[in-house]
Order: structure tokens, then C-alpha cells, then sequence
């Protein structure tokens, strides 16, 4: 029976101030908390809630056949905790149903995986704990951040404990084979890997309004007529997208919510399909052969590699500069130190220095709250120079 596995990313980074080089020295805290609180408060209003609580009509509606699963980065946890309460309890609400899955992941959106497996360890740990408590769940799926993947993550998130892990669909790893199977990761014997198709995910996710696409405009009937030609046995369709597509990427007067409140039905209009999360689509199926991945892949940009956050030397610079600090930071055994080096390993501070253009350009500039990725990097440097400075006068009591 071919299944659907609808898979929704919510994250939000902490913006950081501008801060110059006069400012180190006096200045500690490095968020920039105006900014943060207008751009969660526009996106709570925007997308979480009025998506939560369509999604919420729909899994009454359809009486529990429409299953889907969230990650929700320990950085927007942060803040809907500390400021969006209500948004929070939407996302309870969901989980109470018994038809959301919520996912694992770093708990500060990071990519600590390629510089320390300890931190990386003990980041997933901190993000388990918190979507158990959160949510009355304990996760099964794994999703690394970026949806960055390769063999030695799959071996250690097994290690972990983990069922199932999510990577992109991509060419590199898959050749000629679909991305509509559930595969096996080599190097693990019992972890299975669930594949985005990202050609029909970012139908969705970029180009539903976009009126010089071919197939625009793009209805739930369309849409669900192309995932019914997906027919083969045990096929899943993994559609992964951003969770903010819905009224912030793609603005309401686009018609996305009226696209999103008709799918489940047209798509189990089909009396052969079903929603799964996906934990139940790794139980429901065996992996049709191995996937090998030797390199990093992602799902950002044509290239699907970890050059958007590392292919430049600020990039490069900016995140060996951060690592270096990690054995002082555990030595002084302060909590506040420790919390604003994990804050600061969030991916988007390395995005915003990426120097890439041409078709890709235009995603880093849209994303990007710097005039330049040199005012980006200068910006985190400055930050990180009165971080390690903190570090060095630090005896260990709370900051």
C-alpha cells in the first residue's frame, strides 16, 4: 500500500545583534531580543497557529488517517517557551491526537556532528529529553540539521538508539533508483533511511506561487494526481518541507492553506493510500537495498552538499574559531557560558556568510539580515572574540 509520510521542519534562529569591535569588552549578551520577539510574534501569527489548528480540523476530519510529523529545533523551542506560550500549547495539542510524530535533532540547530562527537551526543540527548517532556514522546526518527546526512552520522545516530533517519533524495546517493523506497544505510544493521523527494516537496514549498511555473496554478487535485502515479509496492512519498511555507513563505492570499486544508482528502480519495509518520512507515516496510554515502549531503542549493554553511574561509574560520573554545568552555563548568556557545553554533550564523550566487543566489540574499557575508562574518567574530575573552576571566560561576 503506497503511503504519504508529510514531514514539517519549524525552526527559528536567534538573530544576533549588530555588534562592533567596541563593543567587546563591555557588551555580553549577543542577541539581538527586539528582532527575535517581532519575527516569532509575525511567524506565530502567520503560520503556527492557524496551521496548527487547520492541521488539528483535518486530523479530526479525517479521523485519525492523516498523520504527520514535526522537529521543532531547540532554538524555536526556546523561544515559543520563553514568550509564545499559546503557540506551544497548539503544538501539544497536536501531539495529544496520537497521530504527530515528533522528531530528534540537535538541540541547537547545529552542524557539531563534523567538528565534536561528544557535543553532538550531548546536544541530541538535551533535544530527546526536551521533545519527551514537551510532547509525551519518546522519538524514534532522527533528522540532522539542513537534513545534512552521510554514513558515519547514520552509524552514530544507530548508536543512539534511534529506528529511522531522514536525508535528501538526491542523484549522488540514489543514481538511477527512486526515492519513493525506504533503504537501509550502510554501515548499520538495524537504522532505516527515509528519502525526500524534493522534486514534489519544493513544488510546494517554492514554487506553489510562483505564476511563471509551468504547472501553476497547483491545486490539491493536481498535486494528489501526481502522487497516485506513485504506485509501486512499498512505495513512500517523503514529502519534507519547511513548516513555515505555510503562510510565511507562502503568503495566505496565495491560496497554501485552502491547497493544504484540501489535500489529505484528495489524496486518500485513493482507497490504496495512506498518511504515515515516519516511524510507521520504517515499521510498515523493508529496505528495498543500501544507500552509500561517503560525503556529506544536504538539502540546500543545486549542490546538496554543506558548502552553503562551509565553502568559504570566513566560513571555514568562523566555525574552527567556535570549536576551539569547547574544552575551556566544559573546564569553567558555566552553565550561561555553555548556553551561548551552543547558541552560537546554530547553522544560520554560517549561512549568512555564504558567498554563493548564481541560481542559488537569490535564497541567500532573501534569508540573509546582513548587507554582505563579510558584515556577517565580521559581526560573529566580534562576538566570538568577547566570548572567548568571557571565557578567560570566567571562574566558573553563572554568567
Amino acid at each position: 500500500m503506497p503511503s504519504v509520510c508529510l514531514y514539517f521542519q519549524v525552526h527559528q534562529p536567534y538573530r544576533l545583534r549588530r555588534y562592533s569591535f567596541f563593543d567587546v569588552g563591555h557588551i555580553h549578551n549577543y542577541e539581538d531580543e527586539t528582532e527575535n520577539r517581532r519575527i516569532l510574534d509575525r511567524v506565530a501569527q502567520k503560520c503556527y497557529l492557524p496551521a496548527n489548528m487547520l492541521l488539528l480540523k483535518l486530523i479530526e476530519e479525517q479521523q485519525g488517517k492523516f498523520r504527520i510529523a514535526f522537529s521543532l529545533s531547540g532554538t524555536v523551542l526556546d523561544q515559543i517557551e520563553r514568550g509564545r506560550p499559546d503557540v506551544l500549547e497548539s503544538f501539544q495539542r497536536l501531539a495529544a491526537t496520537g497521530c504527530v510524530e515528533f522528531l530528534n535533532e540537535t538541540d541547537s540547530h547545529s552542524l557539531v556532528f563534523l567538528f565534536s562527537p561528544r557535543e553532538f551526543k550531548a546536544q541530541v540527548l538535551r533535544h530527546r529529553e526536551r521533545v519527551r517532556t514537551l510532547f509525551d514522546q519518546d522519538s524514534r526518527t532522527f533528522r540532522h540539521t539542513e537534513l545534512t546526512y552521510s554514513n558515519d552520522l547514520a552509524i552514530a545516530v544507530e548508536k543512539l538508539g534511534y529506528a529511522v533517519i531522514l536525508a535528501e533524495g538526491t542523484e549522488k546517493i540514489l543514481g538511477r533508483r527512486s526515492p519513493n523506497l525506504l533503504y537501509r544505510p550502510a554501515g548499520c544493521a538495524k537504522l532505516k533511511l527515509l528519502l525526500r523527494n524534493y522534486r514534489l516537496s519544493d513544488d510546494v514549498a517554492f514554487r506553489f506561487s510562483d505564476r511563471n511555473w509551468a504547472e501553476f496554478p497547483l491545486t490539491a487535485a493536481k498535486y494528489a494526481h501526481w502522487l497516485h502515479r506513485i504506485r509501486s509496492e512499498g512505495s513512500i512519498v517523503n514529502l519534507f518541507m519547511d513548516y513555515e511555507t505555510f503562510g510565511e513563505h507562502q503568503w495566505e492570499e496565495t491560496g497554501i492553506f485552502k491547497f493544504l486544508s484540501a489535500l489529505p482528502g484528495e489524496i486518500l480519495r485513493h482507497p490504496e493510500f495512506r498518511f504515515q509518520t515516519p516511524a510507521e512507515a520504517a515499521d510498515g516496510n523493508r529496505p528495498a537495498g543500501e544507500i552509500d554515502c561517503p560525503e556529506f549531503i544536504s538539502w540546500a542549493d543545486e549542490e546538496r552538499d554543506i558548502s552553503a554553511w562551509l565553502g568559504n574561509a570566513m566560513q571555514q574560520d568562523a566555525v574552527h574559531t567556535l570549536y576551539k573554545m569547547e574544552s575551556a568552555i566544559r573546564r569553567r563548568k558555566n552553565e550561561g557560558l555553555l548556553k551561548t556557545w551552543r547558541m552560537l553554533q546554530t547553522s544560520d550564523h554560517f549561512y549568512y556568510m555564504c558567498t554563493k550566487w548564481f541560481s542559488d543566489g537569490d535564497v541567500h540574499r532573501y534569508f540573509n539580515p546582513y548587507e554582505s557575508p563579510y558584515e556577517a562574518y565580521i559581526n560573529y567574530m566580534n562576538i566570538l572574540d568577547d566570548l572567548s575573552q568571557s571565557i578567560k576571566n570566567s571562574k566558573g560561576e553563572s554568567r
